[in-house]
């Protein structure tokens, strides 16, 4: 019996196979790369990502991959870049104060948004000299500097603030994304923090702050924290040769 041909004339045995649905039916840029990263440190975490699984999620070969990033940090560096991208800073506000409170407000949101990113987000960007990072990770800098020294503060005042505001609000992302909870179908707050553990007798004031331990609202402790910074510069960089 004669071998079935399509309807060109080619045989059915030398038919290409069909290139597969989804990434790999598209063009692969970097950008497409880096959205594939996040998606799987978004899922599993910085551990999770490797370049193979990264190949298989774009639906290339791993060689594709290494054209566009050299190699896993290179990768790690470019989440990074692409959260910082999502941030929106507006230079131009004429109310210093409330453009900082609105940064840190999406900060806290891009955060929550991305929980397992945050440790590059405060560690990847000092892996690099300032000049040799990412424009998306170098422009909140540029961006603040305009707003402040637009506003009237000094270069090195205006630094100063930056440095200070994101100082908090890395401690403040870490400290609201860690697991603060031992046991939660405890209602006694000694218990479910494990405060218990701890003897009486050397913390006593951790064990008597339990229920406001336990009772932690990150969006107000924000919003606390930046009412006290941005009071304290406010006072300390509008003195009288300070600007």
């Amino acid at each position: 019996m004669a071998e079935p041909v399509d309807r060109v004339g080619s045989r059915t045995t030398n038919r290409r196979p069909q290139r597969r649905s989804g990434r790999g039916a598209g063009t692969v840029t970097r950008a497409v790369v880096l959205s594939a990263a996040l998606e799987i440190i978004d899922r599993d975490g910085v551990e999770g990502l490797s370049m193979r699984r990264l190949a298989e999620a774009v639906g290339r070969d791993p060689m594709v991959i290494y054209r566009h990033v050299p190699n896993k940090a290179a990768v790690l560096d470019g989440v990074a870049e692409l959260v910082f991208a999502q941030m929106s800073i507006d230079a131009t506000d004429p109310d210093w104060a409330a453009q900082l409170r609105a940064v840190a407000r999406d900060f806290r949101r891009l955060a929550l948004a991305h929980p397992r990113v945050v440790p590059l987000l405060v560690t990847r960007p000092l892996a690099t000299p300032l000049g040799l990072r990412p424009y998306a990770v170098v422009r909140p800098l540029e961006d603040i500097l305009q707003l402040l020294t637009g506003a009237g503060f000094s270069g090195a005042a205006a630094l100063h603030v930056y440095r200070a505001v994101f100082g908090f609000l890395y401690g403040h992302v870490l400290n609201e994304l860690q697991e603060i909870v031992e046991r939660p179908e405890e209602t006694d707050e000694v218990l479910r923090l494990g405060l218990y553990r701890l003897p009486l007798a050397e913390f006593p004031l951790l064990r008597e702050l339990a229920p406001v331990l336990a009772a932690y609202d990150g969006e107000a402790e924000l919003e606390r924290g930046i009412d006290i910074l941005l009071a304290g510069l406010g006072v300390t960089l509008l003195e009288p040769g300070t600007r």
